[in-house]
């Protein structure tokens, strides 16, 4: 059985996160109440992503948290991280999960109803929908769904969801009023001066949110 907290999804952008570095904002996120961290990093080499990804790991071990990898199987299996999360143009989901074996966790990016309703649970462990809102940490995202769309999407959603895009503290009442599991965040955390307090907050209105 696959165990994991979707509530404070942390995805790591490289470019903000440029003055501490991504594993020192993991780090402070975790000790603010991160729950989940994604390395995602479309410009690196599969090495650089690997020596980052085992750093996090360092940085992870022993703390609950699970570490995803956005994309590059290869890095995903190399370092052993807890799972692997893919769009929908980056590959097929029976092929990602052929190739990370049984038990890592695969999340899926989907940005409609019909994307939702399609998910295998038997293949797909959860679903990050979005973008809610408009977002400049991935300029080429397609439109935002707002809370309503949010909403639509996770009623016919098979598996446990993470909204993202563009969400920040004061969105954790509407993402969970809307049926999510979690929020994902990027610039709400990553280029903070203090990413362990800018976490801590968004933890706190999560906690209120919860049912």
């Amino acid at each position: 059985m696959k165990t994991f907290d979707l509530s404070l999804y942390l995805v790591l952008d490289p470019a903000l996160c440029a003055d501490i570095g991504m594993v020192e904002t993991a780090r402070a996120a975790v000790a603010g109440g991160a729950t989940i961290v994604q390395l995602r990093d479309k410009r690196a080499t599969t090495a650089s992503m690997i020596e980052t990804g085992r750093a996090l790991k360092a940085v992870l071990a022993g703390t609950g948290v699970r570490l995803i990898v956005n994309d590059d199987v290869e890095t995903a299996v190399t370092i052993g991280a807890d799972g692997l999360h893919i769009g929908q143009e980056d590959m097929d989901v029976q092929t990602a999960r052929h190739l990370i074996g049984p038990d890592m966790i695969l999340g899926l990016s989907v940005e409609t109803p019909e994307l939702a309703a399609a998910i295998d649970p038997a293949i797909v462990d959860y679903a990050g929908i979005g973008p809610v809102f408009a977002t400049a940490t991935k300029p080429d995202h397609k439109q935002p769904i707002g809370m309503a769309g949010l909403s639509r999407i996770i009623d016919l959603c098979p598996v446990p969801s993470v909204a993202i895009g563009g969400l920040k503290a004061e969105h954790a009442a509407g993402a969970f009023s809307a049926g999510a599991d979690g929020i994902a965040v990027v610039s709400a955390i990553c280029g903070k001066p203090d990413p362990r307090a800018a976490t801590a907050e968004i933890a706190i209105a999560i906690r209120k949110a919860r049912p």
